[in-house]
Protein backbone atom coordinates (compact mmCIF):
# COMPACT_ATOMS: atom_id res chain seq x y z
CA UNK A 1 0.00 0.00 0.00
CA UNK A 2 1.39 3.38 -1.03
CA UNK A 3 0.53 6.31 1.22
CA UNK A 4 0.64 9.71 -0.43
CA UNK A 5 -0.07 13.27 0.66
CA UNK A 6 -1.19 16.06 -1.66
CA UNK A 7 -1.76 18.66 1.08
CA UNK A 8 -5.40 18.85 -0.04
CA UNK A 9 -4.30 20.53 -3.27
CA UNK A 10 -5.96 19.40 -6.49
CA UNK A 11 -3.03 20.29 -8.76
CA UNK A 12 -0.67 18.23 -6.61
CA UNK A 13 -3.10 15.30 -6.53
CA UNK A 14 -3.54 15.45 -10.31
CA UNK A 15 0.22 15.14 -10.88
CA UNK A 16 0.41 12.21 -8.47
CA UNK A 17 -2.59 10.51 -10.07
CA UNK A 18 -1.03 10.89 -13.52
CA UNK A 19 2.15 9.13 -12.37
CA UNK A 20 0.16 6.35 -10.74
CA UNK A 21 -1.86 5.77 -13.89
CA UNK A 22 1.32 5.58 -15.99
CA UNK A 23 2.78 3.07 -13.53
CA UNK A 24 -0.46 1.05 -13.54
CA UNK A 25 -1.08 1.36 -9.79
CA UNK A 26 -4.72 0.31 -9.06
CA UNK A 27 -6.91 2.28 -6.60
CA UNK A 28 -6.76 -0.42 -3.90
CA UNK A 29 -2.95 -0.15 -3.78
CA UNK A 30 -2.76 3.55 -2.92
CA UNK A 31 -4.16 5.80 -0.20
CA UNK A 32 -4.05 9.56 0.22
CA UNK A 33 -3.77 11.27 3.55
CA UNK A 34 -6.22 14.02 4.41
CA UNK A 35 -4.94 17.12 6.14
CA UNK A 36 -7.24 16.46 9.10
CA UNK A 37 -6.98 12.64 9.02
CA UNK A 38 -3.39 11.45 8.99
CA UNK A 39 -2.55 7.79 8.34
CA UNK A 40 -0.76 5.52 10.82
CA UNK A 41 2.29 5.35 8.55
CA UNK A 42 3.84 8.52 7.18
CA UNK A 43 3.36 9.44 3.55
CA UNK A 44 6.31 9.00 1.22
CA UNK A 45 7.23 10.80 -2.01
CA UNK A 46 6.17 9.09 -5.19
CA UNK A 47 9.19 7.37 -6.83
CA UNK A 48 10.18 8.63 -10.26
CA UNK A 49 9.01 6.55 -13.21
CA UNK A 50 11.73 5.61 -15.69
CA UNK A 51 9.64 3.73 -18.26
CA UNK A 52 8.28 4.97 -21.59
CA UNK A 53 5.81 7.86 -21.38
CA UNK A 54 2.26 6.82 -22.15
CA UNK A 55 -0.50 9.01 -23.54
CA UNK A 56 -3.55 9.02 -21.29
CA UNK A 57 -6.86 10.20 -22.69
CA UNK A 58 -9.14 11.69 -20.04
CA UNK A 59 -12.42 13.47 -20.90
CA UNK A 60 -12.24 17.19 -20.16
CA UNK A 61 -15.65 16.98 -18.49
CA UNK A 62 -14.28 14.42 -16.02
CA UNK A 63 -11.39 16.67 -14.98
CA UNK A 64 -13.86 19.48 -14.34
CA UNK A 65 -16.05 17.20 -12.22
CA UNK A 66 -13.08 15.84 -10.28
CA UNK A 67 -11.88 19.37 -9.51
CA UNK A 68 -15.34 20.35 -8.27
CA UNK A 69 -15.71 17.21 -6.16
CA UNK A 70 -12.24 17.76 -4.65
CA UNK A 71 -13.65 20.79 -2.79
CA UNK A 72 -15.88 18.48 -0.75
CA UNK A 73 -14.17 18.04 2.60
CA UNK A 74 -14.45 14.42 3.78
CA UNK A 75 -12.09 11.60 4.82
CA UNK A 76 -10.81 9.70 1.79
CA UNK A 77 -11.95 12.27 -0.77
CA UNK A 78 -8.83 11.82 -2.91
CA UNK A 79 -9.22 8.03 -2.97
CA UNK A 80 -12.67 8.32 -4.54
CA UNK A 81 -11.40 10.71 -7.20
CA UNK A 82 -8.60 8.34 -8.18
CA UNK A 83 -10.97 5.37 -8.30
CA UNK A 84 -13.29 7.20 -10.70
CA UNK A 85 -10.34 8.38 -12.79
CA UNK A 86 -8.86 4.87 -12.95
CA UNK A 87 -12.14 3.31 -14.06
CA UNK A 88 -12.73 5.88 -16.79
CA UNK A 89 -9.19 5.53 -18.16
CA UNK A 90 -9.67 1.75 -18.22
CA UNK A 91 -12.82 2.13 -20.31
CA UNK A 92 -15.55 2.20 -17.63
CA UNK A 93 -17.04 5.54 -18.60
CA UNK A 94 -20.15 4.74 -16.57
CA UNK A 95 -18.11 5.70 -13.49
CA UNK A 96 -18.85 9.33 -14.44
CA UNK A 97 -22.62 8.79 -14.40
CA UNK A 98 -25.00 9.28 -11.48
CA UNK A 99 -26.36 5.74 -11.95
CA UNK A 100 -23.03 4.23 -10.92
CA UNK A 101 -22.20 3.97 -7.17
CA UNK A 102 -18.93 5.89 -7.55
CA UNK A 103 -20.49 8.32 -10.01
CA UNK A 104 -23.43 8.92 -7.69
CA UNK A 105 -21.14 9.81 -4.80
CA UNK A 106 -19.06 12.01 -7.10
CA UNK A 107 -22.11 14.04 -8.19
CA UNK A 108 -23.40 14.25 -4.62
CA UNK A 109 -20.13 15.84 -3.55
CA UNK A 110 -20.18 18.26 -6.48
CA UNK A 111 -23.70 19.34 -5.53
CA UNK A 112 -22.79 19.78 -1.85
CA UNK A 113 -19.73 21.88 -2.68
CA UNK A 114 -21.80 24.03 -5.03
CA UNK A 115 -24.41 24.58 -2.34
CA UNK A 116 -21.68 25.60 0.12
CA UNK A 117 -20.46 28.18 -2.38
CA UNK A 118 -24.01 29.57 -2.49
CA UNK A 119 -23.97 29.76 1.32
CA UNK A 120 -20.76 31.78 1.15
CA UNK A 121 -22.37 34.29 -1.19
CA UNK A 122 -25.57 34.49 0.85
CA UNK A 123 -24.34 34.48 4.46
CA UNK A 124 -20.98 36.26 4.36
CA UNK A 125 -21.15 39.61 6.17
CA UNK A 126 -18.49 42.21 5.38
CA UNK A 127 -17.66 44.80 8.03
CA UNK A 128 -16.28 48.22 7.01
CA UNK A 129 -12.91 49.40 8.26
CA UNK A 130 -12.97 53.20 7.83
CA UNK A 131 -9.80 53.70 9.88
CA UNK A 132 -7.73 51.04 8.05
CA UNK A 133 -5.36 52.25 5.34
CA UNK A 134 -4.99 48.80 3.72
CA UNK A 135 -8.50 47.34 3.81
CA UNK A 136 -12.02 48.59 3.19
CA UNK A 137 -13.90 45.49 4.36
CA UNK A 138 -13.15 42.30 6.28
CA UNK A 139 -15.19 39.17 6.98
CA UNK A 140 -14.94 35.86 8.81
CA UNK A 141 -16.64 32.72 7.47
CA UNK A 142 -16.66 29.02 8.41
CA UNK A 143 -17.51 26.94 5.32
CA UNK A 144 -17.95 23.19 5.52
CA UNK A 145 -15.98 22.61 2.31
CA UNK A 146 -12.97 24.10 0.53
CA UNK A 147 -14.84 26.56 -1.69
CA UNK A 148 -13.22 29.89 -0.77
CA UNK A 149 -10.63 29.95 -3.57
CA UNK A 150 -13.16 29.16 -6.31
CA UNK A 151 -16.14 31.15 -5.02
CA UNK A 152 -14.60 34.39 -3.72
CA UNK A 153 -14.23 36.01 -7.17
CA UNK A 154 -17.98 36.61 -6.86
CA UNK A 155 -17.25 39.47 -4.46
CA UNK A 156 -14.47 40.99 -6.59
CA UNK A 157 -16.91 41.28 -9.49
CA UNK A 158 -19.44 43.12 -7.32
CA UNK A 159 -17.31 45.33 -5.09
CA UNK A 160 -15.24 46.89 -7.85
CA UNK A 161 -11.89 48.15 -6.59
CA UNK A 162 -12.78 47.92 -2.93
CA UNK A 163 -10.12 46.09 -0.91
CA UNK A 164 -11.34 43.26 1.27
CA UNK A 165 -10.29 40.21 3.22
CA UNK A 166 -12.13 36.94 3.89
CA UNK A 167 -10.63 34.51 6.39
CA UNK A 168 -11.70 31.01 7.40
CA UNK A 169 -10.22 28.48 9.86
CA UNK A 170 -8.34 26.82 6.95
CA UNK A 171 -7.57 29.46 4.34
CA UNK A 172 -8.03 33.10 3.37
CA UNK A 173 -8.33 35.39 0.38
CA UNK A 174 -7.35 39.05 0.07
CA UNK A 175 -8.37 41.32 -2.80
CA UNK A 176 -6.19 44.39 -3.23
CA UNK A 177 -8.53 46.13 -5.68
CA UNK A 178 -6.98 44.50 -8.75
CA UNK A 179 -5.81 40.99 -7.93
CA UNK A 180 -6.98 38.12 -5.75
CA UNK A 181 -4.43 36.62 -3.32
CA UNK A 182 -5.21 33.17 -1.90
CA UNK A 183 -3.39 31.68 1.10
CA UNK A 184 -3.60 28.21 2.64
CA UNK A 185 -3.27 27.94 5.57
CA UNK A 186 -4.71 31.24 6.68
CA UNK A 187 -1.91 33.63 7.80
CA UNK A 188 -2.20 34.31 11.56
CA UNK A 189 -2.33 38.09 11.11
CA UNK A 190 -5.19 37.77 8.59
CA UNK A 191 -7.08 35.51 10.95
CA UNK A 192 -6.73 37.96 13.84
CA UNK A 193 -8.12 40.84 11.77
CA UNK A 194 -11.09 38.80 10.58
CA UNK A 195 -12.00 37.22 13.92
CA UNK A 196 -12.04 40.68 15.50
CA UNK A 197 -15.19 41.59 13.55
CA UNK A 198 -17.02 38.26 13.86
CA UNK A 199 -20.56 38.94 15.06
CA UNK A 200 -19.89 42.68 15.27
CA UNK A 201 -22.99 44.83 15.78
CA UNK A 202 -24.44 46.85 12.90
CA UNK A 203 -27.39 48.91 14.14
CA UNK A 204 -28.60 49.93 10.67
CA UNK A 205 -28.61 46.39 9.27
CA UNK A 206 -30.23 44.96 12.42
CA UNK A 207 -33.02 47.57 12.25
CA UNK A 208 -33.62 46.76 8.58
CA UNK A 209 -33.71 43.00 9.17
CA UNK A 210 -36.10 43.28 12.13
CA UNK A 211 -38.39 45.55 10.10
CA UNK A 212 -38.70 43.23 7.10
CA UNK A 213 -39.09 40.06 9.18
CA UNK A 214 -42.58 38.69 8.48
CA UNK A 215 -43.88 36.43 11.31
CA UNK A 216 -46.98 35.47 9.31
CA UNK A 217 -44.85 33.76 6.66
CA UNK A 218 -42.50 32.03 9.08
CA UNK A 219 -41.73 28.36 8.48
CA UNK A 220 -38.92 27.43 10.84
CA UNK A 221 -38.08 24.14 9.13
CA UNK A 222 -37.80 25.73 5.69
CA UNK A 223 -35.85 28.68 7.11
CA UNK A 224 -33.23 26.43 8.70
CA UNK A 225 -33.05 24.42 5.48
CA UNK A 226 -31.99 27.54 3.58
CA UNK A 227 -30.07 29.13 6.47
CA UNK A 228 -28.40 26.37 8.56
CA UNK A 229 -27.90 27.04 12.26
CA UNK A 230 -24.11 26.89 11.93
CA UNK A 231 -24.16 30.24 10.10
CA UNK A 232 -26.23 32.16 12.65
CA UNK A 233 -23.33 32.98 14.94
CA UNK A 234 -21.46 34.67 12.10
CA UNK A 235 -24.40 36.76 10.90
CA UNK A 236 -24.87 40.32 12.08
CA UNK A 237 -28.57 39.60 12.48
CA UNK A 238 -27.90 36.16 14.00
CA UNK A 239 -28.64 37.21 17.57
CA UNK A 240 -31.99 38.68 16.47
CA UNK A 241 -33.31 35.53 14.82
CA UNK A 242 -34.08 33.51 18.01
CA UNK A 243 -35.90 36.53 19.51
CA UNK A 244 -37.96 37.07 16.35
CA UNK A 245 -38.80 33.37 16.16
CA UNK A 246 -39.91 33.38 19.80
CA UNK A 247 -42.17 36.40 19.26
CA UNK A 248 -43.67 34.76 16.20
CA UNK A 249 -44.58 31.63 18.17
CA UNK A 250 -46.03 33.81 20.94
CA UNK A 251 -48.65 35.33 18.65
CA UNK A 252 -46.95 37.78 16.31
CA UNK A 253 -47.86 35.57 13.37
CA UNK A 254 -51.43 36.93 13.58
CA UNK A 255 -50.24 40.48 12.90
CA UNK A 256 -48.07 39.69 9.92
CA UNK A 257 -45.63 42.42 10.94
CA UNK A 258 -42.99 43.03 13.55
CA UNK A 259 -44.04 45.02 16.62
CA UNK A 260 -41.97 48.00 15.64
CA UNK A 261 -43.87 48.26 12.34
CA UNK A 262 -47.41 47.26 13.32
CA UNK A 263 -47.42 49.73 16.21
CA UNK A 264 -46.94 52.77 13.99
CA UNK A 265 -49.92 55.05 13.35
CA UNK A 266 -49.60 55.01 9.59
CA UNK A 267 -51.40 57.40 7.23
CA UNK A 268 -55.11 57.63 6.34
CA UNK A 269 -56.00 57.99 2.66
CA UNK A 270 -59.62 59.06 2.01
CA UNK A 271 -61.27 58.26 -1.30
CA UNK A 272 -62.77 61.33 -2.95
CA UNK A 273 -66.55 61.08 -3.62
CA UNK A 274 -66.24 62.42 -7.16
CA UNK A 275 -63.49 59.95 -8.08
CA UNK A 276 -65.44 57.04 -6.65
CA UNK A 277 -68.58 57.94 -8.65
CA UNK A 278 -66.55 58.34 -11.83
CA UNK A 279 -65.01 54.91 -11.41
CA UNK A 280 -68.37 53.15 -11.53
CA UNK A 281 -71.13 51.73 -9.32
CA UNK A 282 -68.93 49.33 -7.40
CA UNK A 283 -66.70 52.10 -6.12
CA UNK A 284 -69.49 54.66 -5.83
CA UNK A 285 -70.82 52.91 -2.74
CA UNK A 286 -67.41 53.21 -1.13
CA UNK A 287 -67.32 56.90 -1.96
CA UNK A 288 -70.73 57.53 -0.40
CA UNK A 289 -69.62 56.06 2.87
CA UNK A 290 -66.37 58.07 2.63
CA UNK A 291 -64.41 54.96 3.52
CA UNK A 292 -60.81 55.19 4.58
CA UNK A 293 -57.79 52.96 4.07
CA UNK A 294 -55.08 52.87 6.64
CA UNK A 295 -51.54 52.10 5.52
CA UNK A 296 -49.11 50.68 8.03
Amino acid sequence: MRILCCEDDFACWRDQARQLLVQGVPPHAVCWEDEDNRQLFAAEPLPAYGGPVQTLRVPAALLTELKSAARYRAPGRWNLLYRVLWRVVKGERQAMLAGDPDGSELHRRIKSASREAHHLHAFLRFHPLPADADLDYVAWHEPAHDILASASMHFAERLGRQRWLIATPRDAVWYDGQQLHYRQPCPPEWRVRAEAVRGKDDALWETYYASIFNPARLNRKVMQGHMPLRFWKGLTEGKLIPVLLSKARAGSQKDGQADGVSGKAGKVIRLARSKAVADGPATAQIGVKDASIRES
